[in-house]
Parts: structure tokens; C-alpha cells; sequence
């Protein structure tokens, strides 16, 4: 029986609600409970620490204030040290180069840097990616990964491993009547759903599209969640026509039920994203989805197999992906259930912990005594 692995994840936030801090935990925990000893350090966060405690791992709670947080640096030191830590998995810039500073002062075998976002690099940046010091990045698509090959980084030190979603939690057998009793709909209203809300999402876009497509099928209705500020969009729905006809939630815990209750799932992202979660998720329950043809969404999303893909930013061609999953309820069916069978076998929980297992595992046979 293999050894089991040493593993600190690092992480220089306190959110534990974004799709980053959700893959991370459970990355953490299922790490655990293969027998691994994980440690994981964020930023100070009473909700990380009380998940962890019950899972039964090790959380420290780091500053990591910047990047060159010397007292966040000694820290980390006395984790290596107390912990014999064998691979560091880093989950952004700034976690990275703290490791490094980290590394002056005792040996790291095996430093990864994570990459879920598609952002240029900037000339600093491509040093931190680029140092022999980091021995691999985890890109979450293969789209990322041409992306940073393009930048300069070697292609042999790229390792795709997507995102993961629990199959289990979200199932086709997940109910979806609460979320439809809360927003008082009938079972002849169709209800499209955006979950995520960023400057780069494309919610403003998915609401000139829902006007759109409302326009010409007015039992149509818009979900949003995730905002923090509501009037924003409440504002962009009444200037459509469409203030009634629009719910704008915030963060909220039901996400599977959700996306159950949903005739379908929309993404309307077009910028920096690695491949849109909640598009896994929506699969996973079997909601059909649309997705902007950008970056990871189409290593998921093959358009008229498992989903319907627009060109980012084209509101009249979203209008139209809108009416048409409402028009054609056969496709709708048979893409969620194709999209539910690719999830499971390549971006569920378990296929990206037994990659990262083997990752991890075949990085330190590589490293030096």
C-alpha cells in the first residue's frame, strides 16, 4: 500500500463560497479521507475553520496580507517544519510566491500552482510560472493550458485536471419544487437561471437577452444568484421591460436545488473564466444549459451534444439559444442527459481527486533526495 502523501493547500483568501474556495475544500477533504495528512491555510475565516475541524484537518488561519508578508512567511516555515510537508498545492499567485519565500529557508519537494482563470499574464507574473522552483501547474482546461504555453511556459509543466463536481450532492434525483414555491411559479413557466455574479459574468448581457427572448415567449422568467447588490440588476430589468420577470437572489446554500428547479442553466460569461462551474453543476442535476463559446466552455458544452453554445457578448444569439431550449424540448432532454454522462466520467469529484492523487504522487518520485 502506497505511502500516504504530506500536503499543505494554500489558499490567500477567507471566502468559502466562490467556486475556487468549493473545489478546494473538496479537493481537501476527499485528500483525507484516501488517508492523506492534509493541512490546509487560508486567510483568517471562522467559516474555514469550523469546516475543517469537523472534517478532522489541520487549519491554520495566515495573513498572507501581500505578497511579501514576511510574518505570513515564518508561519508557513513552521508548517512545513511542524508538518514534514511534501507537496505544497498553491491556489493563487500570491499563495505561490509566498511558498517561494517560504522555500529560501526550508525544502519544498513539490511546489504547484493552480490556474482556473484565463487572464493574460503580466511580465511578473510569467516569472512565477516560469521558475524551476515551481515544479507544475494544474490548469483546470486545456484551453488555460494553451494559454499559458502561448505565454511561455513550457507545455511538459502544465498537468490539465478539471474541476470537480459531487456527483453525488447534485443528481438528477435532486428536487426542485422550492426554489419554484418561492418564486411563485407555475409548472408552465420556464425558468432560466444565471449562478455567479462578476463585472465579467455577462449578467447584464443574459438580461437584454431574457428581454429578448421574453418578448417572444412571455412565460419565460430570469433567475440570478449570487448578487450582493440586487438593484443593479433589478435597474437593467426594469429599463428592459422585464422588472416582473426578473428574481435577482444572493448567495445562497441550495444551489442544487436550484439549478433543479430550472428548465435551464445559462452562462453568459466572457472574460477570464477557466470553465464555468455552475455548467458542470446544471449537468450533473440534468438542466440543460447555454454557454458563450469561450475559453474551457466548449471542452464541456459541445454545441447540440450536451448544450448550446453562443459567441460571447451576442445578445440577439443568446435570445435566440433561449428561445429555442424553450421550443425544442427533446433537445433539451437529450443534451442534459449526454451533458450528465460526460460530468461523470470526466469532471466529477472523484476523477479530478485520483488525478491529483496520481499528479502528486508521480511529481515526488520526480523531485531530487
Amino acid at each position: 500500500m502506497a505511502e500516504p502523501l504530506r500536503v499543505l493547500q494554500l489558499y490567500p483568501k477567507a471566502d468559502y463560497y466562490t467556486g475556487a474556495a468549493i473545489q478546494l475544500a473538496e479537493l481537501a477533504e476527499g485528500l483525507h479521507r484516501r488517508g492523506h495528512e492534509v493541512v490546509v491555510a487560508t486567510r483568517p475565516s471562522e467559516a474555514w475553520t469550523s469546516r475543517l475541524r469537523q472534517a478532522g484537518i489541520a487549519h491554520y488561519a495566515v495573513p498572507m496580507s501581500s505578497q511579501v508578508d514576511l510574518g505570513s512567511v515564518r508561519t508557513l516555515v513552521h508548517i512545513l517544519r511542524r508538518h514534514r510537508i511534501q507537496v505544497i498545492h498553491a491556489q493563487k499567485g500570491k499563495a505561490r510566491t509566498l511558498a517561494l519565500l517560504a522555500g529560501l529557508f526550508v525544502k519544498i519537494p513539490v511546489l504547484i500552482l493552480n490556474r482556473g482563470v484565463s487572464f493574460p499574464l503580466t511580465r511578473f507574473n510569467r516569472l512565477g510560472y516560469t521558475t524551476r522552483r515551481v515544479t507544475a501547474i494544474v490548469a483546470v482546461c486545456e484551453s488555460i493550458k494553451r494559454g499559458l504555453v502561448a505565454s511561455g511556459v513550457r507545455a511538459n509543466k502544465i498537468h490539465v485536471i478539471y474541476s470537480g463536481t459531487d456527483t453525488e450532492r447534485f443528481n438528477p434525483m435532486v428536487n426542485g419544487r422550492a426554489i419554484r414555491r418561492e418564486l411563485g411559479l407555475g409548472p408552465d413557466v420556464f425558468l432560466f437561471t444565471q449562478v455567479g455574479v462578476r463585472s465579467w459574468k455577462g449578467n447584464h448581457d443574459a438580461i437584454d437577452a431574457f428581454a429578448l427572448a421574453a418578448a417572444r415567449r412571455p412565460r419565460a422568467r430570469l433567475l440570478i444568484v449570487g448578487a450582493r447588490d440586487p438593484r443593479a440588476f433589478h435597474d437593467r430589468a426594469s429599463e428592459r421591460g422585464v422588472k416582473d420577470h426578473v428574481f435577482v437572489r444572493g448567495y445562497r446554500h441550495d444551489v442544487p436545488e436550484i439549478l433543479a428547479g430550472s428548465g435551464c442553466c445559462v452562462d453568459a460569461s466572457y472574460a477570464g473564466l477557466g470553465l464555468t462551474g455552475t455548467l458542470r453543476e446544471a449537468l450533473a442535476v440534468e438542466t440543460p444549459v447555454i454557454a458563450s463559446d469561450l475559453e474551457g466552455n466548449p471542452e464541456l458544452v459541445r454545441d447540440g451534444q450536451t448544450g448550446i453554445l453562443f459567441p460571447a457578448r451576442d445578445v440577439p444569439a443568446l435570445a435566440a439559444a433561449m428561445v429555442r431550449m424553450m421550443d425544442e424540448p427533446t433537445l433539451a432532454a437529450t443534451t442534459a442527459r449526454a451533458g450528465r454522462r460526460l460530468v461523470a466520467a470526466k469532471f466529477s469529484t472523484r476523477a479530478k481527486l485520483e488525478a491529483t492523487e496520481d499528479l502528486y504522487r508521480r511529481l515526488l518520485e520526480g523531485s531530487s533526495p
